[in-house]
């Protein structure tokens, strides 16, 4: 049974005090009852978070499973992987996320329980009036001054922040401090890492009236203090009419692909994580016989080759991959 198709997973939803309903109202995903849906992974081999097939011969199987016994098969060249490297996820900050920061993959490797590190980048999905954007330090704030504001819990004075816009990408480097204010819904691609040191949390408190634990020594330590504050990625043409890079880094490739009549992705010996914004489409192969519409994602394993991706409507969609 080859890994040679189009492959769909089943979403897993995590719940923090700051999610909400949207998931659901403006996803389409299928949330249970309350009101603190936070996130929905979508592509995720991260211990015991697993992305299972959910169509097709490979139905069951975990994208570890994918890993170690097609591995080949999904990687294309960047076969050998211990473990799929990036994870993808939908995000519905109904309130604001805590400040917090992400170690490289040099100092991730020393915790306790090594993981990778984490860079990331936001698309910008939704945004509510005057919804925020924290990302990187103002100038002029090295460690000694960062961390006096922080002792004396006035973190936000130091963070550079902007109201985003549909549509905008954000780059965030491992080592950047950020968070994501109330009334975004983000989709954001990363590394396969969950680690993450917060340096405050608004004051807020469990609803066992206990705050959520704060991580600020090892925070100061991991903070890149030369990043300066984050701005918006400047899309970038690229050889394919209607396909513009937003990010490019050492970890991942993040391009948008907005088309209203079809494009063909594949046959480049990589997999490709696709990911509907806007639209819908119809991916050649798809065992699922029925669009991926908006919300939804999909991999395209190296061996599936060249597919067509047609759009029943206009569509905007990401496509994710290794450099």
């Amino acid at each position: 049974m080859p890994a040679d198709y189009p492959l769909r997973f089943e979403p897993l939803f995590r719940r923090y005090l700051w999610g909400g309903r949207r998931l659901e109202a403006i996803l389409g995903k299928p949330i249970g009852k309350g009101s603190d849906y936070a996130e929905s992974w979508e592509v995720v081999d991260h211990g015991t978070d697993q992305s299972v097939v959910s169509a097709g011969e490979m139905a069951g199987k975990t994208l570890h499973d994918l890993v170690t016994q097609h591995g080949r098969e999904l990687f294309g060249r960047h076969h050998p992987q211990p473990q799929f490297p990036l994870l993808f996820k939908f995000l519905d900050a109904h309130r604001s996320l805590s400040v917090q920061v992400h170690p490289n993959d040099e100092q991730a490797r020393l915790l306790d329980s090594p993981d990778l590190g984490k860079t990331e980048a936001w698309v910008v999905l939704h945004a509510a009036p005057g919804s925020l954007v924290y990302a990187g330090l103002k100038r002029g704030f090295d460690r000694q001054a960062f961390e006096r504001e922080v002792r004396r819990g006035t973190t936000e004075l130091c963070l550079h922040r902007f109201e985003p816009r549909v549509g905008d990408c954000i780059f965030i480097p491992a080592g950047t401090i950020h968070a994501l204010g109330e009334g975004l819904i983000i989709a954001e691609i990363q590394q396969a890492s969950d680690t993450t040191f917060r340096v405050s949390d608004w004051n807020r408190v469990e609803p066992n009236g206990q705050p959520r634990p704060l991580h600020i020594d090892q925070a100061l330590d991991v903070i890149d203090y030369d990043t300066g504050p984050i701005a918006v990625q400047i899309p970038q043409p690229t050889e394919v009419t209607d396909v513009h890079r937003l990010v490019s880094c050492d970890k991942f490739v993040l391009d948008r692909c907005e088309f209203d009549t079809s494009q063909k992705l594949g046959g480049d010996d990589r997999f490709h994580i696709l990911a509907v914004l806007e639209g819908a489409v119809h991916v050649a192969g798809d065992p699922m016989g029925e669009p991926l519409v908006r919300g939804q994602t999909m991999i395209l394993p190296a061996s599936a080759g060249v597919r067509d991706i047609v759009a029943k409507d206009p569509t905007i969609m990401l496509d994710m991959y290794l450099p």
